[in-house]
């Protein structure tokens, strides 16, 4: 078991939620926080640690409301304790899935999005807090330019992109959006499925959860086209077909230029950043040759 910081372990012990004495696991997989696996006398228990992080626009007190709601709602884990940095919640047994779980149970997994984007807002409180990825790109891009970013040359191609994305998009209604829909924030304990880790959500429109759920799995057109399907109940119009496949590539980037921040500014044990930056901008240019096959590239 790799070991854990004095000073980390000894902040765990001295949280007031703990029944009797306690054994401390570090959980790895995270990209940007770190995780425990608490035990005491009244089961387990998972501890995150995390600061909030201005460059990517996480508050952790925004991050433990959603939490709280989210489980009020019935998608996320109960919220055991919190205070500055720390949040401590019910510890689920249950499997992460992955991009093949996505493909073979996108029916179940969109409609489970479908209720937690019209069952969220009625339980979210205090201000609310708007996800919209082309302005986070266009944040990014002057995060990555005044840390002088290995990518600095690249921003203005993606800032281009990401207005050719923008253009596409169809107006849809604003539902709560989660905005982080890695197969590892979907659980599955063998009778429900559930969700984790709310760090970027806020108001949006269905569209990012969507295409994330769906580029992030890595699913084929065909599979993303069934789970748009799903979601909606019917077929999509040709309009919402192709905001769908230009969002996709819009989650991409977002991605990758999320990875390029956090090259400069986090440090998370075991993540490697400039490989998962170089992995999605693959997947970016992978799923931009399939768009701009279809849809041709934007004239100005």
């Amino acid at each position: 078991m790799t070991s854990i910081d004095r000073r980390t372990e000894d902040r765990i012990h001295r949280l007031s939620c703990w029944n009797g004495s306690i054994s401390i696991e570090a959980l790895h997989g995270g990209l940007s926080n770190e995780s425990y696996l608490v035990s005491d006398a009244s089961g387990r228990h998972v501890v995150r640690l995390g600061v909030d992080y201005p460059f990517h626009h996480v508050s952790r007190d925004r991050e433990t409301m959603t939490a709280r709601a989210a489980h009020a709602a019935g998608f996320a884990p109960k919220v055991e304790h919190s205070e500055p940095g720390i949040m401590v919640t019910q510890f689920l047994t249950a499997q992460t899935l992955t991009g093949a779980d996505i493909a073979t149970r996108s029916d179940q997994i969109a409609l489970m999005l479908k209720r937690f984007h019209q069952e969220m807002p009625h339980h979210v409180t205090g201000p609310g807090f708007m996800f919209w990825p082309f302005h986070v790109v266009r944040d990014y891009a002057r995060t990555l330019d005044a840390g002088n970013s290995r990518m600095r040359a690249e921003l203005p191609r993606y800032l281009s992109l990401a207005a050719e994305l923008e253009a596409t998009q169809a107006p849809l209604p604003i539902v709560f959006g989660h905005n982080d829909l890695l197969p590892s924030n979907i659980l599955d304990d063998g009778v429900r499925l559930w969700l984790i880790d709310f760090e970027y959500a806020g108001f949006s429109t269905a569209m990012f959860d969507l295409a994330g759920a769906t580029s992030n799995a890595g699913l084929s057109p065909d599979q993303s086209e069934a789970f748009f399907n799903a979601y909606l109940g019917s077929e999509p119009s040709a309009e919402l077909g192709r905001a769908m496949a230009a969002m996709q590539c819009a989650s991409l980037l977002r991605e990758a230029m999320w990875s390029m921040v956090s090259e400069l500014y986090l440090d998370a044990p075991g993540a490697d950043y400039v490989g998962y930056t170089a992995d999605n901008l693959k997947r970016l240019d992978e799923a931009l040759d399939h768009y701009h096959s279809i849809y041709g590239k934007q004239t100005s």
